[in-house]
């Protein structure tokens, strides 16, 4: 029976049929359908637009580039990179970081001294450089870390894992992250060797850094330097997360002054003053600090999950179509309108896709 040409949601979902799953030519469809070339065109965009076809690349290490160029423009970024976001948990912070890996090994030019701070992602980061990644770096850390507990990816550790996977060196801030008082954090930094680390660390071509959510999951909960009761109280005081161990409200501010003050390493002025700054972050717990981070020029570069990125840019977390799709379809219908006024039949491969 001959198809009913005046039904165009039909008709648009067999040229998608023939097109994805038959691998048949628009000049091909054309002539099975009898419409022109630049009709079945315009079926296969429709096909998409109303969510008959859906074309999504499900390698790993893809990336989400509509999104990337949304959230540079939204926040005056230097640059972005989102990472499909899997349904585990795990596997999302594995995914950030081997995106956040691979953004150091194409950085160009190479930072020569790398600023970098500590965390379970970070370590993932380092774990995920291939040997080799560049030669020359050297790494210096931000903020101190010693930790009070014997949990695997120390802020050594991870520091000088990428060191050495770059032939170069580290240079580690052996101290704690919080100190008890006042009195013993301004004497640490007095110290020659201590202030020389912190020195270095503000001459870093870059920095890259992760960032913490205001509840017991913390790493400092975890390395012993606050308790469930102090986050709770951080949490009253509106922090969101921490960013160098320093927690932070939605606005960007320290929650807690007295906190911040025992707290050593480089600040959140050095963060904003930096030409280049990278925040990898991922998963819904982080959404909050994610967004006082990037809403308040905490970061220049952005390495983050497709749902932390929708959320970043107000947009429903389960759209199923982002400014990728938007930027193809517009470039394929001008594709569609030049071969429109051609009436001799090609016999060419299928060349062009919706």
């Amino acid at each position: 029976m001959p198809l009913d040409t005046s039904d165009s949601e039909l008709l648009a979902v067999r040229a998608a049929e023939l097109y994805y799953e038959e691998n048949k030519t628009q000049d091909e469809i054309g002539a099975i359908l009898r419409i022109t070339r630049w009709k079945v065109g315009r079926l296969l965009a429709q096909a998409r637009d109303r969510g008959i076809i859906r074309i999504e690349i499900v390698h790993p290490r893809a990336r989400r580039l509509g999104l990337e160029r949304d959230l540079a423009a939204q926040f005056g970024l230097k640059d972005a990179v989102v990472v499909p976001a899997p349904l585990d948990d795990v596997e999302l912070q594995s995914r950030v970081a081997e995106a956040a890996a691979d953004y150091l090994v194409s950085m160009r030019p190479i930072p020569r001294l790398l600023g970098l701070s500590w965390g379970r992602t970070l370590h993932q980061v380092a774990e995920a450089l291939p040997v080799g990644w560049s030669t020359g770096v050297n790494v210096v850390q931000v903020n101190g870390g010693v930790s009070l507990s014997k949990r695997p990816g120390t802020a050594a550790a991870t520091a000088t894992m990428i060191a050495q996977k770059a032939g170069g060196q580290a240079t580690l801030l052996p101290t704690p992250a919080i100190l008890e008082r006042l009195e013993t954090k301004r004497a640490i930094e007095g110290d020659r060797t201590v202030g020389g680390v912190i020195q270095l660390a503000r001459t870093a071509n870059a920095y890259l850094y992760s960032a913490g959510p205001a509840d017991t999951s913390s790493v400092h909960v975890d390395s012993g330097y606050l308790t469930a009761d102090d986050i709770t109280r951080l949490v009253d005081l509106g922090a969101v997360g921490d960013v160098l161990g320093r927690y932070i409200t939605a606005d960007g501010e320290i929650a807690d002054p007295e906190l911040d003050a025992r707290t050593l390493g480089l600040g959140l002025d050095e963060l904003r003053a930096a030409t280049t700054s990278i925040l990898a972050v991922g998963g819904e717990t982080k959404h909050p600090v994610a967004r006082a981070i990037v809403t308040h020029g905490l970061c220049s570069v952005l390495v983050t999950d497709e749902h932390t990125a929708r959320f970043l840019l107000g947009r429903d977390r389960d759209a199923d179509r982002d400014a990728d799709r938007d930027s193809d379809r517009d470039a394929d219908r001008d594709a569609d309108l030049d071969h429109s006024t051609d009436s001799t039949p090609s016999t060419a491969p299928r060349e062009d896709t919706p």
